[in-house]
């Protein structure tokens, strides 16, 4: 089972069916394109439902999607009832769940970071911001699905940003307390691994596109395009990566007693000085997983098994091809925008990951910001750029739009 309905747990869904060949697959609520390879199951309401659910189909393993079930603690409650999950406990997803823990344990253990300061009155913090000069970053602590960072050029979008937050709470609760930091300059790289205790095994980098735009331009959405591998992250900065951010971050944890098992992402900004930490996310990547797995020559459900286990290989098989995966999303998004469109699809040569969808009478419909994922496998980045791009000129629905600079930073670093 996948708890989940995006693009990212359609992309799960599609690697872990090739293990679970001939056996019942179930997403919850999952979405238009889940429904071809698995069960979508809508009407489960709550954690206590799903769990109920996985004991009547006696479900053996459930693979964790986004991060709020894994934050609110759908895990404890799964391993409470003596049910296998991937994912780590709800302490140790606070390290998604709040800015304010992960920058305080970095700081603890002297994991690379923007310097910050941590605020939960708006007076202070609109102080702080008048008297410092700016770029800076501010951010909701909770979480507030990929649209909780605002990066402020001047004081005036700093103050913005905060009553927007913390006035206006645009984000509910998650935006009581904010963490306001320097702003980083470099190369933005995202590296999952998979971490089993004090193990550690990392997955190949993908870079994603947070803003809206052309020319990262715009909002922050909760990604537009990824690709990877990553062409300028080479094996000194990975194992860089791993000895300086993942290691002391789970002897961190470890230290106040928390034990990490899952897999574990960190958002990084390739600046001058090395990598410098900008999130920890406690689940896979979305859009960046989508072009992770489709080169991934091993069998994803042994490799999650073995991270419950403790069991974690010496080494993984990738594909020496390179993946580009692009967005293609509702105009209006991340803000408003309107759903129920007839999506049209000619192209069957790329991979195509359902994020906002729905089938009704076998017909394709929009139902959400982020549409498809389209991803496009070949010898080279360029070659996958342009196969990428090629199958979204044959998908046509009403308002569709996607950025045209998908994968230009790898291929002209």
């Amino acid at each position: 089972m996948i708890v989940g309905g995006g693009g990212r747990e359609h992309a799960l869904g599609w690697a872990l069916v090739k293990s679970f060949e001939g056996r019942d697959f179930y997403f919850v609520p999952g979405n238009g394109g889940t429904i071809t390879i698995g069960h979508n199951v809508e009407n489960l309401k709550g954690y206590d439902e799903i769990v109920k659910f996985a004991k009547e189909k006696e479900i053996d393993f459930t693979v964790v999607g986004p991060e709020k079930p894994l934050v609110s603690g759908i895990v404890d409650k799964f391993r409470e009832e003596g049910l296998s999950i991937f994912g780590p406990t709800k302490e140790a997803a606070q390290l998604e769940g709040s800015k304010a823990f992960a920058k305080e344990l970095m700081k603890e253990a002297h994991v690379p970071t923007a310097s910050f300061e941590i605020f939960d009155d708006f007076n202070a913090a609109k102080s702080y911001i008048e008297k410092n000069s700016a770029p800076f970053v501010v951010k909701a602590d909770g979480l507030a699905g990929g649209k909780g960072a605002f990066v402020c050029s001047n004081v005036g979008e700093g103050i913005k940003a905060l009553e927007l937050l913390m006035q206006e709470r645009k984000f509910g609760e998650a935006g009581d307390t904010v963490v306001i930091e320097d702003c980083l300059k470099g190369q933005e790289v995202s590296v999952h691994a998979l971490v089993s205790g004090d193990k550690i095994y990392q997955f190949m980098p993908a870079q994603d596109h947070k803003r809206a735009y052309d020319g990262d331009r715009g909002p922050n959405t909760g990604g537009m395009g990824a690709y990877a591998p990553v062409p300028f992250l080479g094996k000194v900065q990975l194992s860089e990566i791993k000895e300086r951010i993942f290691l002391p971050t789970i002897v961190g944890l470890e230290k106040r007693g928390i034990e990490y098992k899952g897999v574990l992402y960190a958002g990084l900004m390739i600046t001058r000085s090395g990598p410098k930490v900008l999130e920890f996310n406690v689940r896979f990547g979305d859009p960046e997983i989508q072009v992770i797995l489709p080169l991934l020559n091993e069998d994803f459900l042994e490799l999650l098994l073995r991270t419950n286990e403790g069991d974690l290989p010496d080494g993984i098989a990738w594909s020496d091809q390179s993946a580009v995966g692009i967005v293609v999303a509702s105009d209006g998004y991340p803000g408003k925008y309107e759903t129920g469109f007839e999506i049209v699809i000619c192209d069957n040569s790329c991979i195509l990951f359902h994020a906002g969808t729905r089938i009704e009478n076998r017909v394709l419909y929009t139902d959400g910001g982020r549409v498809l994922s389209v991803v496009g496998v070949d010898r080279s980045l360029k070659k996958a750029r342009d196969k990428t791009y090629k199958c979204i000129e044959k998908i046509k629905f009403t308002n569709m739009y996607y950025r045209k600079d998908i994968g230009d930073k790898g291929i002209k670093p």
